[in-house]
């Protein structure tokens, strides 16, 4: 029974996971679409929309804004991982172009198991490790990353990768100590504001009706990414799903043949098997062979 319960968590899981991904990449999509505007305009309107939602959400809950005493620090350093991967990943992508920006920040899942490593004590094993390089590479052939990536841009937005997998871990850190999903984001989300907000006020420049849109939808599209990676991290470890958000690829690529007429080369579909391979084995092992593996090891 209780591997039953485990093995339904990590589908749920699953599930949220690419729910996530679908809407990190609308989100990406109506940010482009929003045209040409400064990082910090773009990553207020991301996160003030996420803000005001759950804020509306937890207020008609029962325990409101309410927030346990153990959660406070956890809160915290997600908020803090979450906002600067978001300004690095933002910043990056306006100087080395989105493919590039794209790879590194597609990093966040590497970074994400490697710091459960150390903050929740998860252990992946070998074969775990391998499906994830093996999903990395695929992402290299997806976005075929240029010769200037050795530059302070391209660190900026490894480091973006690097936060935002870090902000993963602290959330499911949270989570698993029984905080609720809306109060983390909406936390990340006020902190984020607050941060972002003087840029804003200081460096505001106008936008036309039809980019008001397209950002506001952009926060839209923001928060639902937000409420699925938490509820994702509350049901299953970084090791056992944090692969599956490299199928935020394979969206990027639909809405760019959709919208921007953008086909996919050989080496893009090559990378989309890759990605599409390494998930469906990972899947695979993780729920009907590792317990297996495990008992006859231990026999």
């Amino acid at each position: 029974m209780e591997n039953e319960n485990k093995s339904n968590n990590s589908i749920k899981g699953i599930v949220h996971i690419i729910f996530a991904a679908l809407c990190f990449s609308l989100m990406t999509l109506f940010l482009k679409l929003a045209g040409d505007l400064p990082v910090m305009e773009k990553a207020f309107f991301r996160n003030i929309v996420a803000f005001l939602i759950t804020a509306i959400l937890l207020f008609r809950s029962e325990d409101k804004f309410k927030i346990k005493k153990q959660s406070w620090r956890g809160i915290l350093l997600r908020s803090i991982f979450g906002t600067a991967g978001l300004i690095a990943n933002f910043w990056a992508v306006d100087r080395i172009g989105l493919a590039d920006s794209n790879m590194l920040n597609k990093m966040s899942p590497f970074f994400a198991m490697l710091m459960s490593i150390f903050i929740l004590k998860e252990e992946p094993d070998r074969l775990e490790w391998g499906a994830l390089i093996i999903a990395f590479l695929g992402v290299i052939f997806v976005v075929k990353p240029s010769g200037g990536m050795a530059s302070l841009p391209a660190f900026v937005g490894l480091f973006g990768g690097f936060a935002a997998g870090t902000a993963y871990t602290f959330l499911r850190k949270v989570t698993m100590g029984g905080e609720r999903g809306a109060v983390v984001v909406m936390c990340f989300s006020l902190f984020s504001t607050i941060v972002t907000l003087p840029f804003l006020i200081f460096g505001y420049e106008p936008m036309s009706l039809k980019q008001l849109i397209f950002m506001l939808l952009a926060g839209v599209a923001a928060m639902g990414g937000q409420m699925n990676i938490t509820a994702a991290y509350t049901y299953a470890p970084a090791k056992e799903i944090s692969i599956f958000d490299y199928s935020q690829v394979l969206f990027a690529a639909l809405w760019g043949i959709l919208f921007f007429a953008e086909l996919p080369d050989w080496y893009s579909v090559a990378g989309y098997v890759i990605i599409i391979g390494a998930g469906i084995f990972r899947w695979y092992y993780i729920l009907h062979m590792k317990d297996k593996n495990k008992e006859l090891k231990d026999a």
